[in-house]
């Protein structure tokens, strides 16, 4: 048995390796869901948005200012090669909404792609936990190595997935709860005070939910490392034979 296939509480019993195992799932959980600077990057447009709109109250100039603050952003994760998915994803995101309320006129809708896509989210969240392929394991497992192995192999694993993938979800659909009747009766302002207010609290809270999941659950088998050691076995063998024969 290999060091990833030991429980997580024989890790703990050594020591330091419990402690490092907890600080690499927060890392790589960070990582995954682009750190404190990606949320705070999905979260300064659109305050810059709500400001400009609430003391000018023109949509274009709003819309544009926030545009441009989320395209600035992108560039300089690509100058500091970052991560190209989380240097396009908010700006993709920004520039739907920002078109979308210029073309309507309506401030709000700024905001309801994002909304929206929230929603969907913790709607796929809750499904994928009931099928038994929680996103989030399909989500983090290439992240620890381990691709699907902890659906079969490794059922504690699957157990901590699925709660964090419900936690997911029900912090998504409480966000959603809250903002959709603003969207529908509530003025541009209030919404989209509001969805800053909720924009980086709830992530914060699942991703901390996600790692005391994962924390106590047994560490991933690194698939990635096995069929290497299959392949470097397999090798030998083949040399060995080549020996014998000659």
């Amino acid at each position: 048995m290999t060091s990833l296939d030991k429980p997580m509480t024989d890790q703990q019993e050594t020591g330091g390796d419990g402690a490092d195992a907890s600080a690499a799932t927060k890392a790589a959980l960070f990582e995954a869901f682009g750190g404190v600077r990606g949320m705070v990057e999905t979260t300064v447009p659109g305050l810059v948005f709500v400001a400009i709109f609430t003391v000018k109250r023109d949509i274009h100039t709003a819309a544009i200012a926030a545009l441009g603050l989320s395209l600035l952003m992108g560039i300089a994760r690509l100058l500091r090669k970052d991560t190209v998915k989380h240097a396009f994803s908010g700006v993709f995101g920004v520039a739907i909404g920002a078109v979308f309320a210029m073309m309507t006129g309506d401030a709000k809708n700024f905001h309801l792609p994002g909304m929206l896509y929230t929603l969907g989210l913790a709607v796929a969240y809750i499904v994928t936990s009931l099928v038994g392929y929680p996103l989030l394991g399909l989500i983090l497992g290439p992240v620890f190595k381990e691709n699907l192995s902890w659906r079969t192999r490794n059922p504690g694993r699957k157990i901590a997935y699925t709660k964090a993938s419900w936690a997911w979800g029900l912090i998504l659909l409480t966000k959603s709860a809250i903002l959709f009747p603003l969207y529908w009766w509530g003025d541009a302002t209030q919404l989209g005070w509001v969805k800053v207010a909720l924009g980086i609290p709830p992530m914060l809270l699942s991703v901390y939910l996600t790692w005391i999941f994962l924390a106590k659950a047994p560490p991933p088998i690194d698939v990635i490392a096995e069929m290497e050691a299959a392949e470097r076995a397999e090798g030998a063998e083949k040399a060995e034979s080549s020996k014998a024969l000659s």
